[in-house]
């Protein structure tokens, strides 16, 4: 039996809600959403992967100095906490499409002012582009619940996007110092503007096609928008989350996996770097990372349907933990364990953010849950912006092998809170 598709466009936001009043509409809508978002994280992620694999390295040429190169990489997540909020605002009362595309947008400018950055030689420059880009992580993030919105099982809608990531976050790296770096090496430029040259028009893609093409929004279908009070918008998402023991676990599963994730991801590169590994080697350990990260999403999406967000989070926390130590055990001019641990500490964050963003929309409803959601990857990417800085203040003053053990007990904390839970109600239905 064929389902009907939802339409391509809507006059108004009334027009829009009634798309969705029975399951088949629903249903239809569910699946343009998808594709929709699927088609626009590809370029998006490819745009982000190749901002990100490159600020370290251009921020440490600049200044001849890690730590500086940490804080220039780490403003793609400070970019993305400062925004989550805000951007949870717009999509509130404009609806999804408006908010992730104008994101995206937002996102090309500042990479194109990271290339001014590379061409100029300022510092930064590149850091006001990576903060710009950062926007661009958020709405990455923000997709993720936009595909939720209107599904049934929401692990496998946002495990589904994920995957997508996948394709273009492992080729933004590979084209970034590949053939975009003899593009930008061939024309004059820097050869470390080829990346954000490869960002500025991939952005440019991503925020087309969700402008074009996310319509009807699914935000507005599901009766999701409302008005959200400047002064008491954060008060009201911080209660229920404060107050609730799945919305506690959630929140802190994501800034642990984003903790672990981004400060080991963010030194690696100087790590090998330092050792005398060729950028197409770097490159080729952060698309394998990415792979971890994205390729197993839908399998991992299924299994949190299945068999419950808590066992998932227990997963990506052990796994995590695994990873991170793995990687600690490579000398600079070495690469196996590398290239071993990030890929597990890819996976462990794939099972981590699928497991804890399916908990928090099976959690959380009601007019407010877009805001909550918002305050949850502001509480997630500020995490892994200030791991960016601990982790650049480790390498100063220690070794890489101390982060990277140092991350490994941080990664097993969610794991460790979970076990609790199940060993604290065990023990109360034995005393009943």
């Amino acid at each position: 039996m064929h389902e009907p598709e939802a339409p391509e466009t809507a006059s108004s936001e009334d027009e829009q809600a009634r798309l969705g009043e029975t399951p088949a509409e629903r249903a239809g809508i569910q699946r343009r959403t998808l594709r929709t978002l699927m088609g626009a994280i590809v370029p998006g992620g490819a745009a982000m992967s190749s901002a990100y694999s490159s600020a370290a390295i251009l921020g440490e040429e600049l200044t001849s100095n890690q730590l500086l190169g940490g804080i220039a990489a780490s403003g793609l997540t400070t970019g993305a906490a400062i925004t989550a909020i805000p951007l949870a605002r717009l999509m509130a009362r404009r609806g999804r499409r408006i908010g992730i595309a104008g994101g995206y947008a937002v996102a090309g400018l500042g990479a194109l002012v990271c290339l001014l950055a590379a061409q100029v030689g300022w510092y930064p420059l590149l850091v006001l582009g990576m903060l710009s880009v950062g926007i661009g992580y958020a709405s990455n993030m923000a997709a993720r619940f936009a595909s939720a919105d209107l599904a049934e099982e929401p692990g496998s809608a946002i495990g589904m996007l994920i995957w997508a990531s996948t394709f273009g976050s492992v080729l933004g790296p590979l084209l970034g110092f590949g053939p975009l770096r003899s593009l930008a090496t061939l024309v004059g430029l820097h050869e470390l503007a080829g990346p954000y040259l490869l960002s500025v028009l991939l952005f440019g893609l991503a925020a087309l096609v969700v402008h074009l093409f996310l319509r009807p929004d699914p935000l507005v279908v599901a009766g999701g928008l409302g008005n959200v009070e400047e002064r008491e918008s954060l008060r009201s998402f911080i209660r229920p989350i404060v107050g609730s023991s799945d919305g506690r676990l959630a929140v802190g599963s994501m800034v642990v996996g984003h903790v672990v994730m981004v400060g080991i991801m963010t030194m690696m590169p100087l790590h090998m770097r330092s050792g005398g590994h060729a950028l197409q080697v770097i490159g080729a350990m952060i698309s394998l990372h990415i792979v971890g990260m994205y390729a197993f999403s839908p399998i991992v999406g299924r299994l949190v349907d299945r068999l419950g967000p808590h066992r998932l989070i227990v997963v990506g926390s052990l796994l995590l933990a695994v990873g991170a130590d793995v990687a600690a055990h490579d000398e600079a001019h070495q690469s196996l364990s590398a290239f071993v641990g990030m890929f597990i500490v890819g996976i462990g964050w794939s099972c981590g953010l699928i497991a804890s963003s399916a908990l928090l929309v099976r959690t959380f409803d009601g007019p407010n849950r877009v805001g909550i959601q918002g305050l949850a990857d502001m509480c997630m990417t500020t995490g892994g912006a200030s791991a960016g800085i601990v982790a650049g203040l480790v390498l100063e003053v220690s070794t890489f092998p101390v982060l990277g053990h140092g991350a490994a007990v941080v990664g097993g904390l969610p794991a460790v809170a979970v076990l609790i839970r199940w060993w604290s109600k065990r023990r109360m239905a034995r005393a009943l």
